[in-house]
């Protein structure tokens, strides 16, 4: 594996265990500040607006500027959101620090892929599925952390503040030294005399009216799938306080999600990568995935149930990522990766905005019809991909006709 590949992995891990501080103390921080609950979903889905709206134009930049210059510059914008968050005490402008963050971490998301795949020459779902992996346990230690941090009389010692501001704080200045490790170490898959012979940043963003309508059901597909699979991560730490079970058990399952991911990354991953019918085969694993959660929710023993039939749903999940990054990464060349990877960020923004608004009105009608239509999301999604299998071998069968023809 190259040097630079390995770089890029490394600070992609830490900063999803950064990015994921705040997280565990955001539903206790906001009800200390007397905010209505239903803000969760809001303050979630402004930032996945903001990441959406962004994605695109961070890729383009991405395709004609340095990307550790874009990633520093976006980092920068997401530390002060969180600092603006973690400090203003007004939901409404909580909001608007939200969707600012959502359009500074939106540059470090796709430009972190976007350098994996231009680096990749042979190995790039392998690459891709490690990236992803690490993405999960990288966000399930910082998870953790910020769990600890939020009930430590020794941290709330050392930044002292009325509630759990300290943890916002410390998650910026972190990213300050983050920034200084991106400056150093990264390196752009892109030559200097390639880049400085681009002179318009957005030109690439023609490449948006370009796409067939194989790859636009591809991207509504993920969408769908997204919605789902947003809907099963947001809402499992819900029922797991439903259910009366500790955050303690929750901090575990979500560390034990991680480390299947990581495992599935480098053992199976490299097989799959191999099988030729790749579209046919994320098809199967999203009408599996589905079958598993209609089962899982129903199952008399919950805990025995999540700890092994949801985790191969993990393990399809963890499949699942690279495959469908290698398939729209297909759909680039060397001038347009950055775009690209922007366009599908914006794609599973576009889930991550509608699947907890939609989710949060399921889940207070009755839990189990959240997770029911999650599954349903899944099979939609399936169907989509159906349908692009079948313009695919349509489109074979005309080009050997033409070529009989010729």
């Amino acid at each position: 594996m190259k040097k630079n590949i390995v770089i890029i992995m490394i600070l992609f891990f830490i900063m999803n265990a950064l990015n994921n501080l705040g997280h565990p103390v955001t539903p206790s921080y906001v009800r200390y500040l007397e905010i209505p609950e239903y803000m969760f979903g809001i303050f979630y889905a402004t930032m996945s607006l903001g990441m959406m709206l962004a994605s695109p134009l961070w890729g383009s930049l991405g395709d004609t500027r340095k990307s550790k210059s874009l990633i520093f510059i976006g980092i920068i914008i997401y530390a002060l959101a969180q600092i603006g968050f973690g400090l203003v005490h007004n939901q409404y402008l909580m909001v608007l620090f939200r969707f600012i963050g959502g359009i500074g971490i939106a540059a470090p998301l796709t430009l972190f892929v976007t350098l994996i795949i231009g680096y990749s020459d042979n190995n790039r779902i392998r690459n891709l599925a490690i990236l992803a992996a690490l993405s999960t346990l990288g966000a399930s230690l910082g998870y953790k952390i910020g769990g600890m941090l939020g009930d430590s009389d020794a941290f709330n010692k050392l930044i002292p503040t009325p509630s759990y501001e300290n943890i916002f704080i410390l998650q910026a200045l972190s990213f300050a030294v983050f920034n200084i490790f991106v400056i150093l170490f990264i390196k752009d898959y892109k030559k200097e005399d390639v880049i400085s012979k681009r002179k318009n940043p957005f030109a690439s963003l023609g490449k948006i009216k370009t796409l067939d309508t194989k790859f636009l059901l591809f991207l509504i597909s993920l969408t769908l799938i997204t919605m789902g699979s947003t809907n099963l991560g947001k809402y499992i730490d819900v029922y797991f306080n439903d259910l009366n079970l500790s955050t303690n058990s929750l901090g575990d399952f979500v560390l034990v999600t991680g480390i299947v991911s990581v495992l599935t990354s480098i053992f199976i991953v490299p097989i799959v990568s191999k099988f030729k019918k790749q579209l046919t085969f994320i098809i199967i694993l999203q009408i599996l995935s589905s079958i598993i959660v209609f089962y899982v929710f129903r199952a008399n023993n919950f805990i025995l149930t999540i700890y092994t039939v949801y985790n191969v749903y993990i393990i399809f999940k963890a499949i699942y990522l690279p495959l469908e990054q290698n398939y729209i990464s297909r759909h680039a060349d060397k001038d347009s990766i950055g775009t690209i990877t922007g366009i599908r960020q914006s794609f599973v923004s576009i889930g991550n905005v509608i699947g907890p608004l939609v989710g949060g009105l399921l889940y207070s009608v009755r839990p189990l019809l959240l997770f029911d239509v999650s599954g349903i999301l899944f099979l939609l999604g399936a169907l989509l991909l159906f349908i692009v299998l079948i313009l695919q071998k349509r489109g074979l069968k005309e080009q050997n006709i033409e070529q009989e023809i010729l």
